[in-house]
């Protein structure tokens, strides 16, 4: 397998998403911008995000061999057995990471952090080997970057602290919203759109850090466009827009993650999630988000 066969399978491109998530559960607990420990589980928690992007292929191959024929192991690039071997191997490393990062964390209990982890991996194989036709599936995602926040808090203190328990309440509808919408990407089009009033949840909860913490105005109005321009293109339906529509709110996961950290005071790490977003977009111009 080429790397940029890899990058593909593993959508890196939205990898900068996976390390505000971190962020947000980190710093929400009380660590330090600084603190070695946090760059050590954006690697491990990047582990299981791409780990779970090639377990979705692996899953999906014959789903996509129908209406992907495109993605990689249809086409013949790389067979499923070294994809699920891949995919699997990548959340173990990704599991050891967490135990690494808990092991620097003196008079904090290890388990509970690794309880989250293997959770997070529970829930992703979960997702992946039963997204398709179910409709918890939406909950499901949204509970996998639950986890990734509430396994970065748990490294530094245990149990969760209500800032954390309140984003990751806001990430989880902002997700539910946008995998009820990338379950349609192949359709191009979106049936219901009942479910898109889970976005609505993160938006007013950013609204009422704003009202509080003035700096956090600063990502909330480009939160806010995201949502704009996704329920714009979804309210069009033309022919690309529901594509458009996911990328965009993958991209957004990072404007929230900087509206919480914003509302908490952690200017510097909004400021950071702000950029990161840019650098989501920009890496899916190069390898494709979905």
């Amino acid at each position: 397998m080429n790397l940029g066969l890899a990058l593909r399978l593993g959508r890196i491109s939205n990898l900068p998403t996976v390390w505000t998530n971190v962020m947000v559960g980190a710093l929400l607990a009380g660590a330090g911008l600084g603190d070695a420990r946090l760059l050590l589980l954006m690697g491990a928690l990047s582990l299981f995000y791409v780990g779970g992007m090639f377990l979705n292929d692996a899953f999906d191959r014959e789903f996509d061999a129908r209406h992907r024929p495109e993605r990689p192991i249809p086409s013949g690039q790389v067979s499923a057995q070294q994809v699920f071997a891949i995919g699997f191997g990548l959340l173990a490393l990704g599991q050891a990471g967490v135990a690494l990062a808990t092991a620097q964390a003196a008079g904090v209990a290890a388990w509970p952090a690794l309880v989250s982890g293997l959770l997070l991996a529970a829930a992703i194989v979960l997702y992946d080997a039963h997204h398709k036709g179910n409709p918890l599936s939406p909950l499901v995602m949204g509970l996998c970057r639950v986890l990734v926040v509430t396994t970065a808090a748990l490294v530094w203190v245990p149990p969760l602290p209500t800032p954390v328990l309140l984003a990751a309440l806001a990430l989880l509808c902002h997700l539910i919203g946008l995998t009820y919408i990338a379950k349609q990407e192949h359709l191009d089009r979106i049936g219901a759109l009942w479910p898109l009033a889970f976005l609505a949840v993160p938006l007013l909860y950013g609204l009422s850090l704003a009202l509080a913490a003035p700096w956090a105005w600063l990502p909330l109005l480009p939160y806010a466009g995201v949502l704009v321009f996704a329920l714009g293109r979804l309210r069009r339906r033309a022919p690309g827009d529901v594509p458009r529509a996911v990328v965009s709110l993958i991209a957004g996961m990072s404007l929230l993650d900087a509206v919480l950290l914003a509302g908490a005071g952690q200017t510097t790490a909004a400021l950071l999630a702000m950029a990161a977003f840019g650098l989501t977009l920009a890496l899916q111009k190069w390898v494709s988000g979905t």
